[in-house]
């Protein structure tokens, strides 16, 4: 199975652990995500007001670039990008008067029709691949290690968008039940990490952090799982600043649900790239999962 996917900026820089073992995974399961070919940033996050068209030319110019390779959808994996493909997707959609001026204004460009979906990869693991068919692959799996998603706002907000309930999610904790974890369900999974605010008021992201976190501890999760470059920078980075402030904080690994589900395809670990956290998570998984098997 072949499907254009579309990376964004993070994944090729800081969040290459998202990145690589995604496409890792993708490929053992028999999905070839086929990078974009002169894709450019999507913006970042979607655009709230609903009259700067602007701001919606570039996430629509990539879907430009879908439709010219002839296909009808696109994956992508980062929480963003996935929001603010898919917002500038459904007001392209409806509004036949602002379809006609963002066309008008990239008239170097061929017009876009609307006719891609976007798409998440866990959307695509759910709904193409199949949960049943991981946890055949996958065995036992990660039997032992207790894992608490986090979603975030942009998988699940606003509702019309998002990929599940927004008030009772279950894809990620399917997931990671698919793959033989124990699911710890937390009430601050569909909670805002403090988002952007992680530039100009670290205090505040600091303690987002702390409830966030602390939550999952309490809990007794070993881990928690995101799709999201900023969540994951935030509550795992940030894990560093919520000592200035709490003393008796006891953190957690934060990982993404591809190097968990890389981890439990047995895939090296060259592409999980666990170097790139702050908090280190191969003690746990060596301690608490089974580790045969995974090579180097």
């Amino acid at each position: 199975m072949r499907i254009p996917y579309y990376p964004g900026c993070t994944v090729k820089t800081t969040a290459k652990n998202l990145e690589e073992s995604a496409l890792a995974s993708a490929a053992a399961l028999g999905i070839e995500l086929e990078e974009l070919e002169r894709w450019n940033c999507c913006g970042v996050v979607a655009c709230l007001a609903g009259d700067n068209l602007m701001e919606q030319l570039a996430p629509i110019r990539n879907l430009i670039r879908v439709q010219e390779q002839g296909a009808d959808r696109v994956v992508t994996m980062c929480s963003l990008c996935y929001g603010t493909l898919k917002a500038a997707n459904a007001l392209f959609r409806r509004d036949e008067e602002k379809r006609e001026k963002i066309n008008q204004f990239m008239y170097e460009e061929p017009d876009y029709e609307g006719g891609v979906e976007v798409l998440h990869l866990l959307e695509v693991l759910r709904d193409e691949i199949g949960f049943d068919t991981i946890a055949a692959r996958v065995g036992e799996g990660l039997a032992g290690l207790r894992i608490a998603p986090y979603y975030g706002c942009l998988l699940l907000r606003p509702r019309e968008l998002g990929l599940d309930d927004p008030e009772d999610p279950h894809i990620l904790e399917d997931l990671m039940e698919s793959v033989g974890a124990d699911v710890i369900v937390d009430p601050y999974r569909t909670e805002c990490c403090g988002s952007y605010q992680t530039v100009s008021n670290i205090d505040l992201v600091a303690e987002r952090t702390r409830r966030i976190v602390g939550s999952a501890v309490r809990r007794g999760a070993d881990i928690i799982v995101t799709s999201c470059p900023v969540c994951h920078f935030n509550l795992d980075r940030r894990q560093r600043d919520v000592l200035r402030i709490d003393r008796e904080f006891s953190g957690l690994p934060v990982l993404y649900f591809t190097q968990v589900l890389a981890f439990a395809l047995d895939l090296p670990e060259s592409v999980m790239h666990f170097d790139l956290h702050e908090i280190d998570p191969r003690p746990v998984l060596e301690s608490k999962a089974r580790t045969a098997g995974v090579s180097e």
